[in-house]
C-alpha cells in the first residue's frame, strides 16, 4: 500500500479510462454501494472527460486513488428541494475511493476539492443525492455541514438530498 503524502487530484484524462472503470468496479457489490453492473459504465466517463468534469487523486506512482464528478443530471437538478438562491449550483456524483484506502480521509479531501473547484468555476451551491442506506457516504458528507434538504425516489433507489452553500 502506497504512503498518502504527495498524492495529488488532478482533471482525469483518457488515458485514466480503465483505471477509473476497475475503481468503479470495485464498488460494486460492497455494503450499502447502490452502484450495479450497468452504472457508473464506460459512457458516464466519457461524458465526464468530454465536460472537463472527472477528477482522480494519484499517488505518488500515478495510481488512482479515488475519483468524482461534476454531475450534469437534468432529472436531479429539478427537484424542488433545491433552493434556488444557491443557484447555479452543481452536483457532485460518482465519489469513489479504492477500497484498500478507504477510511483514511480520501474522501473527505475529494469533496473539499470539488467545492473549491465549484467555486473557481462561479457555482454558489453544491447539491447531490445519496442513497438512504449508504451510512458510511452519510458520515463522511458530515463533516462538510452539508444540509439535507428532502427526500426522492430516482433509479430505483430511495435517496437523501443533501445541499450547501460554497
Amino acid at each position: 500500500m502506497e504512503a498518502l503524502e504527495n498524492c495529488r487530484i488532478t482533471p482525469a484524462a483518457e488515458s485514466d479510462r480503465e483505471a477509473l472503470l476497475r475503481l468503479y468496479t470495485l464498488q460494486k457489490g460492497r455494503e450499502c454501494c447502490p452502484w450495479t453492473e450497468a452504472y457508473p459504465a464506460p459512457e458516464n466517463i466519457t461524458d465526464d472527460l468530454s465536460r472537463d468534469a472527472l477528477f482522480v487523486l494519484r499517488s505518488p506512482s500515478g495510481a488512482i486513488l479515488a475519483a468524482v464528478s461534476i454531475e450534469d443530471d437534468p432529472d436531479v437538478d429539478v427537484l424542488p428541494c433545491w433552493d434556488p438562491a444557491l443557484a447555479p449550483a452543481k452536483e457532485i456524483a460518482r465519489l469513489a475511493v479504492d477500497p484498500a484506502y478507504q477510511n483514511r480521509g480520501l474522501a473527505r479531501k475529494m469533496v473539499a476539492f470539488i467545492m473549491e473547484e465549484l467555486r473557481s468555476r462561479g457555482c454558489r451551491g453544491i447539491h447531490f443525492l445519496v442513497n438512504s442506506l449508504n451510512l458510511k457516504a452519510i458520515r463522511s458528507y458530515a463533516a462538510f455541514d452539508f444540509r439535507v434538504v428532502g427526500e426522492c425516489d430516482m433509479y430505483n433507489q430511495h435517496f437523501l438530498c443533501y445541499e450547501k452553500e460554497l
